[in-house]
């Protein structure tokens, strides 16, 4: 059934004051340029408010500098945050196999909650266990002795090794592998000896896992990914990294094994992190810098080597000047040069 709300109840949920209509009913969520008379659509950047004279939508998400608008508004100090909100109101629920399908394999001695969905092509090993409405999409492999808590959603061809714990609510997508082993091996002078990869991988919940990531299993103990944290597609993970409570790991990041990241980290596409070391809570990495060296909390870091922000920006303009220091240097030393010449030609032997 289709969602429908009035302007005054999303200005309610969200949090944020109703200027216009209060029974305008609001039957969807679109982009400013796309959306219709019975939309509700957002400006969350001043760049954007251009656009909202010769828009169709029905009503605005707007900051309160835009409240002389107008239009029927909801006015929040955060447009961004009340769009994420009351996307969630309109987004259609996700679909879901009926029960346990027939063609999904069932290992011996699982556990599976109530109300779960397991779709075809499922395959579970022994003594798996399935909290209460899990949803398993089609070509999901979970291995021996894992747990997965309520609620939580493996999208089509996640492969689970064996003994991990998943935590409540928590979303893999599709293609993704939790628990393969870490790249561990030792040097006999000749050739390369695997290590054993004994540990496991705990993901706490509320986390979100994109598409195609790999978070490798401990050596020994554990590889940990904790509450609230965001990881986006195509993230390589490995063993007995921590991640830290609600922090954020844009694509193609790469960390080394046993780095530990604190509470809200967050790191830029194509970061990459060695190992062994720790980053502080709350630090920022700017997108494609290369961390050799642990950073202190709060810090923001970038460049390869990572380096301050501010040292960053600095280098950046001095580089740009780079070609003509370089010209100028070398008329410089033909001057000296010269100069030199000039009085060695007038110095007595």
């Amino acid at each position: 059934m289709a969602t429908i709300k009035t302007l005054q109840e999303l200005a309610d949920f969200v949090g944020g004051v109703c200027q216009g209509p209060p029974d305008l009913l609001i039957k969807g969520l679109a982009a400013i340029e796309e959306a219709g008379p019975e939309d509700i659509t957002f400006v969350a950047w001043p760049q954007f408010a251009k656009f909202i004279e010769s828009s169709r939508a029905g009503a605005f998400i707007v900051s309160p500098d835009l409240k002389d608008t107008p239009r029927p508004l909801i006015i929040t100090p955060n447009p961004y945050l009340a769009y994420a909100r009351i996307a969630g109101l309109f987004a259609p629920p996700l679909p879901r196999w009926p029960g346990i399908s027939n063609q999904a394999v069932i290992g011996q001695q699982c556990s599976l909650g109530a109300e779960v969905s397991i779709a075809p092509g499922v395959v579970l090993g022994d003594r798996v266990r399935l909290g209460e409405r899990v949803t398993l999409m089609p070509g999901v492999v979970v291995g021996h002795g894992t747990s997965i808590g309520a609620d939580t959603v493996l999208h089509a061809n996640v492969t689970v090794y064996h003994d991990c714990v998943i935590g409540e609510r928590v979303i893999i997508h599709s293609g993704t592998v939790i628990g393969a082993d870490g790249f561990g091996f030792a040097p006999d002078g000749a050739k390369f000896i695997k290590i054993p990869q004994l540990g496991t991988v705990v993901i706490e919940d509320d986390v979100e896992i994109g598409a195609n990531c790999t978070i490798d299993r401990g050596a020994l103990g554990e590889t940990r990914i904790k509450q609230g944290v965001k990881i986006d597609n195509l993230v390589m993970i490995a063993h007995n990294v921590i991640v830290g409570e609600d922090s954020v790991i844009v694509a193609q990041v790469g960390i080394s094994g046993s780095t530990r990241l604190g509470r809200n980290v967050m790191l830029g596409g194509q970061v990459g992190i060695v190992g062994h070391v720790e980053i502080g809570d709350g630090v920022r990495i700017g997108a494609q810098s290369g961390v050799p060296h642990s950073v202190p909390a709060g810090l923001t870091v970038t460049g390869s080597p990572a380096m301050p922000h501010k040292d960053f920006l600095r280098l950046q303009a001095v580089k740009k000047r780079l070609p003509d220091l370089y010209e100028r240097l070398k008329a410089l030393e033909k001057q000296v040069a010269a100069l030199q010449a000039a009085v060695d030609k007038e110095t007595p032997g």
